[in-house]
């Protein structure tokens, strides 16, 4: 469903732009005069899950298409989605059901390019936890990046897939990386939802096994019924209104990356990204080559919301008791941006668009 049609002149200028650039440290300083500056805070910007912000700017992608991003990462004092709501940045690296969740308390905020048609997370449990399936959640603690965050919505959605209520397990924020590594090997939490590389370095210290996959598109496809939608770039939707010209050209650069990912390797993905960024005290550059083999299926090559995912997003909180009656699906992400991004790039999208109905 989501393959795509790149043409031989694409793959060539974005081989260029590799090329040109791969020396780079990313920076994007020094931005020509008229060249508008857009920041975005992403919702951990060496996840995996996230890394095309970081590849689009080691990549060149950015400056080539005429804007300067400023990327910044959250930390324990805001999450990205706050930050762009609040103003300290223009735009949020993360997840596509805050669009809901933000108009069900009547904030307008858009999705303006999907990154992903699955979550990237997998339910990591402690070796000798004996939770294997939802079912098992009772009882125990479970660790998520932070209460209200999108790990916090898929546990709670894999708990009530088996009739399970929040009153039967209890959930905590650990954060990510070490953090949440140090939560499953100290016996803080019996699982905690995460990412790549975070699963990897889990798996190889030995203290936890990969309870439920909802790392890559069909694994999405698997559990949750079909194409769960996550990782995109949020904005308001006053902002994205009064800031047309920046917002495509954002979108553009982050559209010709995932047609760069789509068309590279594992290998050659890690080769562009910074090297702390692949490498660091819990995983090898080899550890995390592997894992985004593994799960590299998660991502879109054409930044297009497909149809049917935001219905199935909006399912899940309804399941998980977010009131969403007052949710209007259409106003919650747009794909005029990606279709006109494609169209720049000569690229003729195959991911069946979502309508204003899901």
């Amino acid at each position: 469903m989501f393959k795509r049609t790149l043409t031989g002149s694409l793959v060539g200028a974005l081989a260029l732009g590799l090329s040109l650039t791969a020396c780079s440290s990313g920076s994007t300083n020094g931005a020509g005069a008229g060249v508008p500056t857009v920041k975005i805070m992403v919702g951990g910007l060496d996840k995996q899950i996230y890394l095309p912000f970081q590849l689009a700017q080691q990549l060149g992608f950015y400056q080539k298409y005429g804007v300067n991003v400023v990327l910044s990462t959250e930390d324990a004092s805001v999450g990205a989605e706050d930050a762009m709501l609040s103003g300290q940045v223009d735009m949020a690296g993360a997840w596509y059901n805050h669009t809901i969740e933000l108009q069900a308390k009547g904030k307008s905020v858009e999705d303006i390019v999907q990154l992903s048609g699955a979550p990237g997370e997998r339910e990591m449990c402690a070796t000798k936890s004996g939770v294997h399936s939802g079912a098992d959640f009772a009882g125990k603690t479970l660790g998520v990046t932070d209460l209200g965050s999108g790990t916090d919505v898929l546990t709670q959605l894999v708990a009530a897939q088996s009739k399970l209520t929040t009153s039967q397990f209890s959930r905590i924020g650990v954060g990510a990386g070490a953090t949440a590594v140090a939560a499953l090997q100290n016996g803080k939490t019996a699982c905690v939802m995460t990412t790549q590389p975070t699963v990897t370095a889990i798996q190889k210290k030995g203290i936890g096994y990969s309870a439920v996959d909802l790392a890559t598109t069909d694994g999405a496809k698997a559990l949750l019924g079909g194409t769960w939608p996550s990782a995109t770039a949020l904005a308001k939707t006053e902002w994205v209104n009064s800031h047309k010209d920046a917002a495509q050209k954002v979108v553009t650069a982050l559209v010709a990356t995932m047609h760069w990912m789509d068309a590279h390797s594992a290998t050659d993905i890690a080769n562009a990204l910074p090297p702390t960024f692949v490498s660091n005290s819990s995983v090898s550059k080899d550890d995390y080559i592997a894992a985004l083999t593994q799960d590299k299926g998660q991502f879109l090559p054409d930044g297009i919301m497909p149809a049917g995912g935001p219905k199935n997003v909006l399912a899940t909180e309804k399941l998980i008791g977010t009131k969403t009656d007052s949710v209007n699906l259409g106003t919650t992400f747009t794909n005029e941006f990606a279709l006109n991004a494609n169209k720049t790039l000569g690229v003729t999208p195959t991911t069946t668009p979502a309508d204003s109905s899901g």
